[in-house]
């Protein structure tokens, strides 16, 4: 498991929270004090949560289920995409389109309408066709590639949706709620926790802090898969034996220099 430390966390500004008088009075028990008239986050507490969240994140991982990282807002952007990207999850960086998770079967449709525009390009299809039907086509394949292009190959709902900053997010929070999709959020002093399964209390304002929640998740993703291919692997390098008989392989062998 990744080393999360206080001294990182402090490093990073994850303690700072929202001037107080934008609080959310929900999030009272993972608050310290006031500074200056800004909420001070409890690290202790987002040490606790944070580890809940890394072990819950590492377990879907682990079952093979695909991992959503959500994060719109500027400064979120980059840390998204990043750490999505390193962990081998899916993400969405630009606007949530409505109905990513609640009509999951349209968003299919469209990103099958991306692959075959991608697909004539390659093949030159495009430069088939006349000046304003080419500039129709280009603009209609960039606008759902800046859409869809984080979520294009996944092919079925998450296992477990990232979200940092829920009160952003608010749309995709409500859609993984309706879809009874675990959420795990950064919860800065202004969020709602009860909306969320696992809240890390922290910083969804400060890149350096968003960047080490980001790289957190996908350490525990990255952890969850290896588990995986530790598992395929062992299995591989166990007897094979034949359905038919029950006789491994090397007993196979065996019997057949034997005969010889």
């Amino acid at each position: 498991m990744t080393q999360i430390t206080m001294k990182a966390l402090l490093e990073a500004g994850v303690h700072f929270g929202h001037q107080v008088r934008r609080w959310n009075p929900k999030m009272a028990k993972y608050i310290f004090g006031e500074r200056n008239k800004i909420h001070i986050i409890d690290l202790q507490k987002t040490v606790k949560e944070l580890k809940k969240a890394y072990k819950f994140v590492r377990e879907v991982a682990a079952k093979g289920e695909p991992i959503l990282f959500v994060g719109t807002k500027k400064q979120a952007v980059e840390p998204v995409e990043t750490e999505a990207k390193r962990c081998g999850a899916f993400y969405v960086s630009e606007r949530w389109i409505g109905g990513t998770l609640t009509n999951f079967a349209t968003i299919r449709k469209s990103v099958a309408r991306l692959k075959e525009l991608e697909k004539m390009k390659e093949e030159g299809i495009f430069n088939l066709l006349s000046k304003k039907e080419r500039s129709k086509r280009e603009k209609e394949k960039n606008r759902l590639e800046q859409a869809l292009s984080g979520i294009k190959d996944m092919e079925k709902l998450p296992g477990v949706v990232f979200i940092v900053d829920p009160t952003e997010e608010n749309v995709a929070v409500r859609e993984a709620k309706r879809m009874s999709i675990p959420i795990v959020a950064i919860c800065d002093t202004d969020a709602d926790p009860d909306l969320v399964d696992y809240v890390i209390p922290g910083n969804d304002d400060a890149v350096r802090s968003i960047k080490l929640f980001c790289s957190i998740i996908a350490d525990a993703v990255i952890e969850g898969k290896e588990s995986i291919d530790k598992k395929q692997q062992e299995i591989s390098e166990e007897t094979e034996h034949y359905p038919e008989t029950g006789i491994s392989k090397e007993e196979l062998e065996k019997e057949i220099e034997f005969k010889e």
